[in-house]
């Protein structure tokens, strides 16, 4: 069995997910990169009332250049704004009621650091998914790996040129279909259905 390494996300975008689920693939989380500035890692695009909307979590500039040790700001409450950006964007979607009280959990509390926090919320995206395989952490960086490496990939800077089917979305008529936003757009949109759109995208790869 093969292993991926992955960068660990704040609401990781469906591309993401879909690489997770990869068949005979061990994951393991890097937990030792430095902290690459204007990545995902603490950015994620949802789909607002306007359109694609990046929601960003600000972070202290200590010096510290470990992701694992790179602390959020708190300056401004951006955790109710982000959750009320997600709320006005996502309310009038099919399942956004039925998640809504797990998903908000996300957000009630204020968490050191950023690895810590995207670490909580990923694992509460897992268990709204029902995906049922485990990742594990690398115990060291390592510029070169024999493992699949992915920690590059998934680029905030691009438009993704991943092409998945088609599926509801809220704002879908106004604006049209947009790829590989944040997870939960998924899960806001098509519930329970989302973990088989993930595995038939995975297949289609």
């Amino acid at each position: 069995m093969k292993d991926q390494i992955l960068p660990l996300f704040y609401l990781p975008n469906i591309s993401w997910f879909i690489q997770y689920l990869e068949n005979n693939t061990e994951v393991i989380i890097e937990k030792f990169e430095n902290f690459p500035k204007q990545t995902f890692r603490n950015r994620t695009n949802i789909y607002g009332a306007n359109g694609k909307l990046t929601l960003v979590i600000p972070i202290n500039h200590t010096g510290n250049r470990l992701y694992k040790n790179t602390e959020i700001s708190y300056a401004e409450n951006w955790q109710k704004q982000h959750w009320k950006s997600i709320k006005t964007a996502y309310q009038s979607s099919p399942y956004f009621e039925f998640y809504e009280d797990r998903f908000a959990k996300i957000y009630e509390k204020k968490e050191k650091f950023l690895f810590d926090f995207n670490l909580k919320a990923l694992e509460i995206l897992i268990q709204l998914l029902k995906i049922d395989k485990k990742f594990q952490f690398s115990e060291s960086y390592k510029t070169e790996s024999s493992a699949l490496d992915l920690r590059q990939s998934f680029s905030a800077k691009k438009e993704s040129t991943e092409t998945f089917e088609n599926y509801y979305q809220t704002f879908g008529e106004k604006f049209g279909f947009i790829q590989d936003l944040s997870v939960c757009d998924l899960l806001f949109n098509l519930g329970p259905e989302s973990l088989i759109y993930l595995k038939k995208s995975y297949n289609k790869l």
